[in-house]
């Protein structure tokens, strides 16, 4: 069984300034540069969490894609984080995952946030993703997907690792800690959840709390409200043996989504 190496980036974005905040995550990385198999960056990590799609948004395959795809290479990780994108005259919260190779696969944020009018903007979308790193199986998500457990339940350990890349502000972090938690408990794998700090172009403020959780609910790690680049290794045996001990999951109720 292999384990698996994570790295969180956990900092301020330049509002609405793609370049800026590429050419600020290639430096974080650069001076860093850890050894890991994946780099997670946090929601809308070019521009902040912004309704500006028509200004912003880019094309599938533009600038950050590209990107992604030389800092994956440059670093032999997947990297993942959710941009702005427009396809087909509809605009996306789009994550995409970006192999050392550079190929790629995508996953659009199922639940908008209405709060934000973020329905308004971008659209749905409607298949989740689960992908092969290393012989672990990863279900990345976004943000507000954290609120619904439905969607992120762990039917017959589909995954081993969920991760959720956000921008979720200060005034819920009560919230979002909680809920990483309740998430890893009840789905019996990993989660690492991916936040921003600073302060948006809306002034909204963010504390972070980027945090890694044992699938008994523990902190393995915890960021303060401070920038950092934080790297951990996940232990796929002791995930083996947690469920082979307490295999809550065969008594879930069964159920369908469509």
């Amino acid at each position: 069984m292999q384990n698996l190496t994570l790295t969180i980036v956990q900092t301020a974005l330049h509002w609405h300034d793609a370049k800026a905040n590429r050419e600020m995550f290639s430096e974080k990385l650069t001076a860093t540069a850890p050894r890991t198999d994946l780099i997670i960056l946090p929601e809308m990590f070019t521009t902040g969490f912004s309704m500006n799609a028509v200004e912003l948004a880019e094309e599938p395959e533009g600038s950050t894609l590209q990107w992604m795809q030389q800092e994956a290479a440059k670093h032999k990780a997947v990297i993942t984080g959710s941009i702005i994108v427009r396809e087909n005259n509809k605009y996306f919260n789009r994550l995409l995952w970006v192999r050392p190779d550079g190929s790629f696969v995508k996953y659009d944020k199922r639940h908008l946030f209405r709060m934000a009018k973020e329905h308004h903007t971008y659209t749905a979308g409607n298949k989740r993703l689960v992908v092969e790193l290393n012989g672990w199986k990863v279900c990345p998500l976004v943000c507000y997907d954290l609120r619904f457990p439905v969607w992120s339940r762990n039917t017959g350990n589909d995954y081993d690792l969920l991760i959720y890349v956000a921008n979720w502000p200060k005034p819920r972090n009560q919230a979002w800690r909680t809920l990483l938690q309740g998430r890893a408990i009840e789905n019996l794998a990993y989660v690492a959840g991916v936040n921003r700090v600073g302060t948006d172009g809306n002034g909204y403020p963010y504390s972070g709390d980027s945090a890694v959780i044992h699938p008994k609910g523990y902190h393995l790690l915890e960021a303060t409200e401070a920038e950092g680049i934080n790297t951990i290794t996940l232990d796929k045996k002791e995930l083996e043996d947690f469920r082979a001990a307490f295999p809550a999951h065969l008594d879930a109720d069964a159920f369908s989504l469509f």
